[in-house]
């Protein structure tokens, strides 16, 4: 009788074996794998940041409203915030395979190459990249970048601000002879150079003598380098400031200066009230829904994903009225119509020079293989097709109209 009952435990262990090894999947720091959805998709999101940025807020924001819009529950995705640009990025993707996902978005230029690393260690999942430059070029069928046509949304805050800036000329209220922005740009990477020379092609459309100042801070996320360089540009004289880094301390210093400002990634309305005037944002959940959805159906994602206003990935914030110029809604309707219709391009040459050149002819580093070699002819019918020969930006022109006050960060 006790050989048939410890026969029977025996058998009873060996069969219940595969189903708690199933169960003990976990995701790193023994968390447990996510059951599948109807789809029989489990996502994974890398951020190099949390809530506390902006840039990765509206990361996960929109992350959030993509899972909800695609009836994913909260079992079936996760999201693995503060991974610094280093071999912790692969150790979470790895994490993030192994608690059983299937399509994994990571959020920072300098997630790259770890993520392309878990895409060659894992070709049964599908790793998408946002703002990265190599994926048409590592040709891997799994791993993909995605950005967006955000030039056009800098541009149209660059509008705002150029009608800020008349208004204040108007009233006499310039601190120089000539209206003068300012902005706080993190690295001087083509995504920044970009970002901010739309900004001020914006401005200058309706401003035509603005000038504007650029410091950097040598970091994505650093409060206190952001203050202290919209501090600097204030006492250097600029009437209104704009950035693209991720903290609040740009916003909090033109608020407690009381000088107009141009946020990013999100309104900064909340914390100044008096400055904030508009801010432009990449709107990621377009992205989310269509590579999750091709997941689902066994579709292919492409090497490269541009997002556009028409698609919904440019988006403005809502306007302060307080604090913008009278007429400026209605002057953002209409450059956002030329803007769709292809009446106005954001790089038009006309608007362009360098060294008091005219802009006709540019070689860009398209392919990015390290060596920072022009390949790709990008000017042709008057203007620069940014984004349009990869995902991620790649003018890196440096304008007349731009001062550059430093570019050293130590």
């Amino acid at each position: 009788m006790k050989k048939r009952l410890i026969a029977l435990l025996v058998c009873l262990v060996m069969v219940m074996m595969p189903m708690l090894a199933a169960c003990g999947g976990g995701g790193g720091g023994g968390e447990e794998a996510p059951a599948a959805d109807e789809g029989g998709v489990k996502v994974g999101l890398i951020t190099l940041h949390d809530e506390n940025s902006t840039y990765d807020l509206n990361f996960i924001n929109a992350f959030k409203d993509s899972m909800a819009n695609l009836g994913i529950s909260e079992e079936n995705y996760m999201i693995k915030t503060n991974i610094p640009e280093g071999q912790e990025c692969y150790d979470t993707a790895a994490d993030l395979v192994d608690a059983g996902c299937n399509i994994i978005f990571a959020d920072s230029f300098g997630h790259e190459a770890y993520m392309i690393q878990a895409a060659k260690e894992f070709p049964d999942v599908q790793f998408c990249h946002a703002t990265g430059t190599k994926a048409h070029t590592e040709n891997l069928p799994n791993y993909h970048n995605a950005f967006a046509a955000i030039y056009e949304g800098r541009y149209l805050a660059g509008v705002a601000a150029g009608m800020k800036l008349n208004e204040i000329k108007e009233a006499g209220k310039l601190k120089g002879d000539a209206p003068k922005m300012g902005y706080v740009g993190a690295f001087t990477y083509a995504e920044v150079v970009s970002g901010y020379t739309s900004f001020y092609l914006g401005a200058k459309s309706v401003c035509p003598d603005v000038v504007m100042d650029v410091t950097f801070t040598g970091s994505w996320y650093d409060e206190t380098a952001e203050k202290e360089g919209a501090n600097k540009l204030i006492q250097g004289g600029c009437d209104l400031i704009s950035q693209h880094a991720d903290s609040m301390g740009a916003p909090t210093a033109c608020e407690e200066a009381g000088i107009p400002d141009v946020s990013y990634n999100g309104s900064t309305k909340s914390a100044a009230p008096n400055t904030y005037i508009i801010s432009s944002r990449i709107n990621w959940s377009p992205y989310y829904e269509f590579a999750v959805n091709a997941v689902k159906n066994g579709e292919e994602i492409p090497a490269d994903w541009t997002g556009t206003i028409d698609t919904g990935s440019v988006e403005l914030t809502e306007l302060n009225e307080d604090v913008a110029a009278e007429g400026t809604a209605a002057k953002l309707d209409e450059v956002k119509a030329g803007l769709a219709d292809g009446s106005i391009h954001v790089f038009d040459c006309n608007a362009i020079s360098v060294e008091g050149k005219p802009l006709e002819s540019y070689q860009a580093d398209v392919d990015d293989m390290g060596d920072y070699a022009p390949d790709t002819e990008v000017v042709s019918d008057g203007y620069f097709h940014e984004s349009e020969f990869r995902s991620a930006p790649y003018f890196d022109l440096n304008i007349d109209g731009i001062n550059l006050l430093d570019t050293n960060f130590g």
